[in-house]
């Protein structure tokens, strides 16, 4: 027999097309106007901010409802340092031919190297780790579901919510990343997705002058004759 599912009330407040629409738009040309940026100022950050984002981020849909993520917020200097220096030990070997010359090539037109002062500078880096399994009240292994999907759209909240507040961020994934286990002192079952970059851009920041694909490339409708 089918275990009973406990159900709660949710409703969500109808809106008129034309608010609909306005909303749409408002947001799009909110994420049209972001960009990552890799020159980070100094300046603080409310850590208020920070929290709120990661709360964001915590509602995002997952597998069978098990939110299979951490997220670990990183203001201290020394740890930032000691990430730092274990970033570019592992980028020094990506650059220098782990990487392949296809790889290198792809990534030449935005002027990255194995040099990464943002980790640094910036106020906060988030070390985002998806959990492969959880355990129950009595430890025994709880296998999780649809784990890179979940933690990826968790991502993306996340990165939305901290540009709305007006922040720059930057998705850093050197590989491998296990020495974030060490550093941020998690368990053997979560894997180290992404180390996203946070902060104020730097005065005067310039970034790349990349374009997106156009709308034809990436929307393809199938609707009614």
């Amino acid at each position: 027999m089918a275990k009973a599912v406990e159900t709660v009330a949710h409703s969500i407040a109808r809106k008129t097309d034309a608010q609909m629409m306005a909303e749409a738009e408002q947001f799009y040309e909110l994420m049209q106007s972001r960009r990552t940026v890799r020159d980070f100022s100094a300046d603080p950050v409310d850590p208020e901010i920070i929290r709120l984002a990661v709360r964001a981020a915590a509602t995002a849909p997952s597998g069978a409802n098990q939110q299979p993520w951490a997220f670990v917020a990183i203001g201290d200097p020394e740890t930032k340092r000691a990430i730092r220096l274990a970033a570019e030990e592992e980028e020094r070997g990506f650059y220098k031919g782990r990487a392949g010359e296809e790889w290198l090539g792809a990534l030449a037109h935005l002027g990255t190297d194995s040099d990464k002062p943002f980790l640094e500078t910036a106020p906060w880096l988030i070390a985002i780790f998806a959990q492969r399994w959880g355990t129950d009240s009595e430890g025994r292994k709880i296998k999780h579901y649809y784990v890179p999907e979940s933690v990826s759209i968790a991502i993306g909240l996340l990165i939305a919510s901290l540009h709305s507040a007006g922040l720059a961020t930057l998705t850093h994934t050197p590989s491998p990343m296990g020495f974030l286990n060490q550093i941020c002192g998690r368990p053997d079952n979560e894997k180290p997705l992404v180390l996203l970059v946070v902060g104020h851009p730097a005065e005067n920041t310039r970034v790349p002058a990349i374009s997106r694909k156009d709308e034809a490339e990436v929307l393809f409708w199938k609707t009614a004759p």
